[in-house]
């Protein structure tokens, strides 16, 4: 058995990244984290693999601190996961969102050629750059139009990787994944904030919950899936671009119609609709297709969209019994 593989992870501390490290230490991997020194980073997701992985301070917006992190690890594999990942947020912050999500990609990429020609590079892409979709389902070269400052810096982030990729014979590929949810996604994203509510409303905390759109669809699939995507992509000869996506749809209304079922309760009663919560711009259908994934990478979904939010739910009930 040779030394063991050194992959980094940007992001360890959110969703992904911690899904990610997971399925990375049980491929035998060791596991960097690049995490950010701030007074308010949230260990919770990873506490219960905390020992398995090396945290190391750095950040996006400091290429030299990357630099750094490259020499002293050497990793053979680099998931850039971190970014300002909230929509809503983007309207509010939006040239943070872009120093962090478009040019931060730069950063990663650049101290990688810097440093190691031999890293393969794994960026993530989003459904969020189709936005106002141009044709449906959703694919590879299906042109952008994003509709939100975080979108717009995630296009950035694409087109800069696949420059640096033809430019410096990178291995450097995107996964364009559409929505991915899961028990540890952050309460501010609707999936969450409906599994969430209905465990309150189901335990007497809480009366209602409010919504903004509830027409609007999304192909929404289980986040430890996708990990094993952006995974196999480096473990390909060759890089490339993938959609990572379930390939149906299902709108905001679906999902709570399952996560108040689940607990035998009768979304009506409980549903607002508030103005506030409705986007400048909306996105109307996102729907990919991943048969060039499923293809080449060989890669599956295995949770269906029901499964997922029965999972949510419960983990939320469990979570506020607690």
């Amino acid at each position: 058995m040779g030394a063991k593989k050194v992959a980094l992870i940007t992001g360890i501390t959110g969703q992904d990244g911690s899904y990610l490290a997971e399925f990375l230490l049980d491929q035998g991997y060791e596991v960097i984290g690049m995490l950010r020194r701030s007074s308010t980073v949230n260990f919770e997701r990873i506490a219960h693999i905390q020992d398995l992985v090396t945290l190391v301070p750095g950040d996006l917006l400091d290429e030299a601190s990357m630099i750094g992190i490259l020499r002293e690890f050497k990793p053979q594999e680099v998931y850039n996961l971190a970014a300002q990942s909230f929509v809503q947020t983007s309207w509010g912050q939006p040239v943070l969102t872009g120093e962090t999500t478009a040019l931060g990609v730069t950063r990663v990429l650049d101290a990688i050629r810097m440093t190691d020609m031999d890293i393969k590079f794994y960026q993530a892409s989003s459904s969020e750059m189709f936005g106002k979709v141009l044709e449906v389902p959703q694919r590879e070269n299906t042109p952008f139009y994003p509709r939100s400052p975080y979108g717009v810096a995630k296009v950035y982030g694409h087109w800069i990787t696949v420059n640096y990729r033809e430019s410096y014979n990178l291995h450097a590929s995107s996964g364009i994944l559409f929505n991915h949810e899961s028990p540890r996604r952050g309460l501010e994203f609707v999936t969450r904030k409906i599994t969430h509510g209905v465990a309150q409303i189901h335990h007497g905390l809480a009366k209602s919950i409010s919504l903004g759109n509830l027409d609007a669809k999304r192909d929404w699939g289980f986040a430890a899936d996708y990990v094993r995507a952006m995974w196999l992509m480096l473990q390909q000869d060759k890089p490339g671009d993938y959609v990572v996506a379930t390939g149906e749809t299902h709108s905001v209304k679906e999902l709570c119609e399952i996560a108040f079922d689940h607990v035998g309760l009768d979304m009506n009663k409980y549903v607002h609709v508030d103005e506030k919560y409705l986007r400048p711009a909306e996105v109307d259908l996102l729907v990919g297709d991943p048969s060039r994934a499923e293809k080449v990478l060989g890669w599956k979904r295995e949770t269906d969209f029901e499964t997922l939010v029965r999972m949510m739910v419960d983990a939320d009930v469990k979570l506020l019994k607690q």
